[in-house]
């Protein structure tokens, strides 16, 4: 499987606190990777020091072949990187459809509204609604699709379904399902670990701001006993 992103000694820095200490992953192209690990361990600092709201950061990432520690943050979806973060950040004072609308397409293949709606019949029958009337769940909803609708070759997703109602979360899971199915490559960080098992290929293990363990689904099996003693699950 050829490598989409490359993340080689990966450090980085809240201030004088260092978070990440030489983080070194691949995803392949239409791979869904999980990031699992306790709260603070660096999995969300991860994601956001990929796309660049980190700046303090040091080693090497790679995506599509391209050294992107130089590029600024507002060229990351240019670049073929979508992050959606723990906190949607949709806009509440416009309509779903509005929503959806207002981010550029930056590459061809983006999803369509009529894709869109068909991914996600809940925006389907809300899309005149505004972000402030949306449950929880559709807000994280908008703001996978808002991502969708742009062509972006990666969706990075933090915590998709904390705080959300198994049904919701359920019908998360069947959406990455068909999105994987499309060929989208997905790195998600994600607490649930029974949500995260029926959905990724691959798992990295994190603590301390390191990756400690790399292993695919088929081994989870074997690597219960250590999950049990670095999640407690």
């Amino acid at each position: 499987m050829k490598p989409l992103l490359q993340v080689k000694g990966l450090n980085s820095w809240y201030g004088e606190s260092h978070v990440l200490h030489g983080v070194d992953m691949t995803v392949g192209e239409g791979e869904m990777i999980t990031i699992l690990g306790r709260n603070g361990v660096g999995k969300s600092t991860t994601l956001r020091t990929i796309v660049g709201i980190l700046r303090e950061r040091k080693g090497q990432i790679l995506f599509d072949g391209r050294d992107m520690m130089g590029v600024p943050l507002h060229k990351t979806a240019h670049a073929g990187i979508g992050f959606v973060p723990e906190e949607r950040g949709i806009f509440a004072t416009l309509t779903v459809e509005e929503n959806l609308m207002l981010p550029p397409v930056v590459a061809r293949g983006g999803m369509s509204l009529d894709e869109i709606y068909e991914l996600f019949p809940n925006l389907a029958e809300r899309r005149t609604s505004p972000g402030t009337k949306l449950s929880g769940g559709e807000q994280q909803m908008l703001a996978m699709a808002r991502i969708l609708r742009t062509g972006v070759k990666m969706l990075l997703l933090d915590e998709p379904t904390e705080g959300l109602a198994p049904v919701i979360v359920q019908r998360i899971g069947e959406v990455l399902k068909k999105l994987k199915e499309r060929g989208m490559t997905v790195l998600l960080v994600e607490q649930n670990f029974r949500f995260a098992s029926k959905i990724a290929d691959r798992f990295y293990l994190m603590d301390h701001g390191q990756m400690v363990a790399d292993f695919p689904v088929a081994e989870l099996p074997d690597q219960m006993p250590m999950l049990h003693k670095v999640l407690g699950v």
